[in-house]
């Protein structure tokens, strides 16, 4: 995505989209849609996914959804591979601020009237800014560790780390607990 905007890493890609100029705008979204419409094709399920869906909708656990993706590759992994599972709200791009803002998640909470704003909420993701988002929103953190995130395991907005979506069952079962040294 970066090189067909041509922009550095260091440059946050819906920041940058969002300060062009019409019709740069425009044509910048349209050429990461076609991206990621390309990539939902060969989209694969998180190693457990299933398994620990399967886990939160027996115990009538709410789920939401918040990425910096667009609505396509979100519903075609909902229907594509959990069909039956319900996530609401479910927060996209289109939501502004994106993560790493916690304005999505904190939008979860509130849609789901908790009285601790994001206290009672865990964040599961792969990124920098799911765990930024989460931290900030005051949510619990759950890392799913990659070779794309080593080294964020040790970081302070990190609460847990897991290497596949099933190993949350035990941590739930156990009682969640944070890593000593989170801030």
């Amino acid at each position: 995505m970066r090189s067909a905007l041509n922009i550095p890493k260091s440059t946050d890609i819906l920041d940058h989209i969002h300060s062009l100029p019409q019709p740069a705008q425009d044509e910048a979204q349209t050429a990461i849609r076609a991206i990621e419409r390309a990539a939902m094709v060969e989209q694969e399920p998180q190693p457990g996914l299933e398994e620990l869906i399967s886990y939160l909708e027996r115990r009538g656990m709410r789920m939401g959804l918040c990425t910096r993706n667009f609505d396509a590759p979100v519903s075609h992994l909902l229907q594509t591979f959990l069909p039956s599972a319900t996530f609401s709200p479910i927060i996209t791009r289109a939501f502004r601020p994106p993560k790493p803002d916690p304005a999505g998640i904190l939008h979860i909470a509130q849609a789901w009237e908790l009285e601790d704003g994001a206290d009672s909420v865990i964040m599961v993701g792969d990124s920098m800014d799911d765990m930024v988002a989460g931290y900030k929103a005051g949510a619990a953190t759950v890392l799913i560790r990659s070779e794309d995130n080593d080294g964020l395991e040790g970081h302070e907005y990190t609460g847990v780390a897991i290497e596949r979506l099933d190993e949350l069952v035990g941590v739930l079962e156990e009682g969640f607990v944070e890593r000593e040294g989170r801030v």
